[in-house]
């Protein structure tokens, strides 16, 4: 039995488990200053436990049903548990602006979540499926529920969260339609070649996803630079995975926090809303926000 053979046959018990645990005329309608922001618990059962993942969600006005964006978060430095709940305000303000629900699983071990984060950086590719496995379960809990479209879904992350989208979207999950990966990776102080392991995880992914991606690295990125970014998307294309690499300059002190400055929508958003266009997915603007807070 080969390794994607395994991963996809966890893949379908993951979710199998999860399971059973146009133009406006006039004025834009106005989201409030909240978008709707809601925190559930959202049951799952990951290694033989019984945990639940504290989800952020944002939804526009109404019942929907509304494309969604699944955002995937990093990790700081130090314990996973003090990590403070993400919600990524700027990059889910314009897909709420958008129609799109949001919403963003803090994985096991990060912040209110059950369980404890394990870390594997020196083997990046079961690294990231491991902390695929949280996400599986937010999507198979979201897609049931009346307010989200199963037919329109993107899958991002950043920087961790980014490894955990590119290794979620190489099963080509029903429905999903992209995969965006700002500054995605992992990295260790361990004395391992974490590089050549996060290239080969790469790799491993683009072998047997069929699902388009785009990529943001920036010049400047303090944890993944250009040569190692750009070794990671030779590895994933050469193995056959779709992507489109965004090498944008430096920005500010450390490119790898781009995505979540406001500064760094200029950047972003266009390409994206070109990739969002070419997968068939909802780029017009339907609603405006409040305020910025």
């Amino acid at each position: 039995m080969t390794v994607q053979t395994r991963y996809r046959q966890g893949l379908a018990a993951l979710l199998l488990a999860a399971a059973c645990a146009a133009a406006h005329a006039g004025p834009l309608p106005v989201v409030d200053a909240g978008m709707g922001e809601q925190v559930i618990a959202i049951p799952a059962r990951i290694a033989g436990a019984d945990i639940t993942l504290q989800t952020t969600i944002y939804k526009p006005p109404g019942d929907g049903p509304f494309p969604v964006l699944f955002m995937n978060h990093g990790k700081d430095g130090g314990e996973a548990h003090q990590q403070p709940r993400a919600r990524y305000l700027v990059i889910s303000r314009e897909f709420v602006k958008r129609g799109y629900a949001v919403v963003i699983p803090m994985r096991k071990g990060f912040a209110d979540s059950g369980g404890t984060y394990v870390n594997s950086h020196c083997q990046a590719r079961e690294n990231g499926e491991d902390q695929a496995s949280s996400l599986y379960f937010a999507m198979a809990y979201v897609m049931k529920q009346p307010w989200a479209d199963q037919q329109h879904v993107i899958i991002a992350g950043q920087s961790h969260g980014g490894l955990t989208a590119i290794a979620a979207g190489s099963h080509n999950i029903s429905g999903v339609q992209g995969v965006i990966n700002f500054a995605g990776g992992v990295n260790s102080r361990s004395h391992c070649d974490w590089q050549a392991a996060l290239v080969d995880a790469f790799k491993a992914y683009g072998a047997v996803s069929t699902t388009p991606s785009i990529w943001f690295y920036g010049a400047n990125d303090k944890h993944f630079g250009p040569k190692l970014a750009a070794e990671m998307y030779a590895a994933y294309t050469g193995a056959g995975g779709k992507a489109q690499l965004v090498a944008y300059g430096p920005f500010k002190r450390d490119a790898h926090g781009m995505s979540s400055s406001a500064d760094g929508v200029a950047i972003w958003l266009p390409e994206t809303m070109r990739f969002l266009q070419g997968v068939g997915m909802p780029t017009e603007i339907k609603y405006t926000i409040k305020d910025k807070r």
